[in-house]
């Protein structure tokens, strides 16, 4: 029997963090469709198709799972962000307001709901999304080329953002995207003359 070496690791490792990967898409799915009181471990485990003692070994408790899973949707939402070609500000306001429309917030959204009823997950959401909505606005203002030195332009693209998240909380309801379209315009045209 040979020692393991480095080439031997390699594959172990890849199908870690797919495993891990999966488990994430997975969480992230139940929340988004089940709510938090629908989301097990075991519900999660079985959607990525694992063991639920794998689950466990990549994440020991269910907190760890979903404030992972919801981490992981805040950098993917970053990430998708920073991808943006540079269109002009009117796209990227029709595209901030699209993270806030998506599957990825609803199940931010659950998590932040069971965190207001469940204190072993209000200090580490509460932080996490202080973090996400740190960057979530440092990148706006770079997509958005904002001189922040300006009175009234922090102000402005700070409400945007919340805009967002508020037509994000109404689209759980009902699809309202005529009503959306018409109202991310005139945003778009109120950031256009704020920051001109």
């Amino acid at each position: 029997m040979g020692a393991v070496t480095p080439a031997d690791r390699a594959p172990k490792q890849d199908r870690s963090r797919a495993t891990r990967q999966r488990l994430l898409e997975a969480a992230v799915c139940c929340l988004a469709e089940h709510g938090w009181a629908g989301s097990t471990v075991s519900a999660v485990a079985e959607r990525a198709g694992v063991s639920r003692g794998a689950a466990q070994h990549h994440f020991p408790t269910r907190e760890d799972l979903f404030t992972a899973a919801v981490e992981y949707v805040a950098e993917q939402r970053s990430q998708a962000l920073r991808e943006l070609p540079v269109q002009g500000r009117a796209a990227v306001v029709h595209a901030l307001v699209d993270l806030y429309t998506g599957p990825f917030f609803r199940a931010a959204l659950q998590l932040w709901v069971a965190a207001s009823n469940e204190p072993q997950l209000h200090a580490r959401v509460t932080e996490l999304e202080a973090r996400v909505g740190r960057e979530t606005h440092r990148i706006a203002v770079e997509l958005l080329a904002a001189d922040e030195q300006r009175p009234g332009v922090r102000e402005t693209v700070q409400g945007l953002l919340d805009m967002a998240r508020g037509l994000g909380l109404a689209n759980l309801l009902t699809d309202d995207t005529a009503r959306r379209e018409r109202v991310v315009g005139e945003w778009a045209l109120i950031i256009e003359r704020t920051l001109e």
